[in-house]
């Protein structure tokens, strides 16, 4: 499989580039400016990537759809919800590879992806919702599968949420773009008690049309979910029941959904 890893700027001009087979890396020595982007190339389709598109980010076990990928490098208000150490600077050190037997085999949460962005195509998984907080970047559906599950607060990195915006049938979808199988979800509710609400019940429905609905508590720690194996390609989270308490504001700091590839 060949790889190649291309740093372009908002002209389509090539700043950077590098090709090489079943692993490929990176450094840029230049700072990044708005509408600079990576391009992230693959000779095949369909596969499995271990991607490091910033090294403040860390790596991302991906599935990809299609041959070209392209991450998009956030700046100003899309960058709040990211670490201030992410894509500053004028060192980057990124990296492609193809992603081995036992990372494909092992049990993991396959919701994590460090690199899913609003608009991500053919890249998984891919994190969705009919409502995000005033459209702002720090309370985004994508927050919740970033892999950080700091929930005492609100706002910009590390509390980046998905916000609902005090909506009745806020929505989200998790997208695996592949069959896995899965038998626990954890959710990390945001806590920034008390201005935050939380959720007494909320409902998943997977893409083989079953559903759980699961009764949650008020609490800071992580809600655990065990349940019987079911292979699914996506589900979504609704019906997010609020509490009687007087704040308006619930929201979601991380979800994360165990299990196995379909191989």
């Amino acid at each position: 499989m060949e790889l190649s890893i291309k740093i372009i700027d908002s002209l389509g001009r090539v700043l950077a580039e590098k090709t090489k087979p079943d692993h490929v890396t990176l450094v840029y020595e230049k700072e990044y400016h708005e509408g600079d982007y990576i391009l992230i190339d693959s000779s095949e389709d369909n596969v499995y990537l271990k991607v490091q598109v910033d090294d403040a980010l860390g790596a991302a076990f991906i599935y990809v759809t299609q041959k070209k990928i392209k991450y998009q490098i956030p700046f100003h208000e899309r960058h709040n919800s990211y670490s201030p150490k992410a894509f500053y600077g004028t060192k980057h050190w990124l990296w492609v590879r193809k992603a081995t037997e036992e990372e494909m085999k092992e049990y993991k949460n396959l919701a994590l992806n460090v690199m899913d962005q609003h608009n991500a195509e053919g890249c998984y998984p891919h994190a969705t919702a009919n409502v995000e907080t005033r459209d702002e970047a720090v309370f985004a559906a994508r927050n919740a599968i970033d892999g950080v599950c700091e929930n005492h607060s609100h706002g910009e990195w590390p509390y980046q949420s998905w916000g609902i915006n005090q909506q009745e049938d806020a929505t989200m979808r998790l997208d695996f773009g592949r069959r896995v199988i899965i038998d626990k979800i954890v959710l990390y509710t945001r806590s920034d008690f008390p201005h935050d609400n939380w959720w007494e019940k909320v409902t998943f429905t997977f893409s083989d049309q079953s559903m759980i609905s699961w009764d949650l508590e008020k609490s800071e720690n992580a809600h655990v979910l065990h349940f019987d194996k079911r292979e699914v390609s996506w589900l979504d989270l609704h019906d997010l029941v609020k509490s009687n308490d007087p704040s308006p504001f619930p929201a979601l700091s991380q979800i994360e959904v165990y299990g196995m590839e379909v191989l």
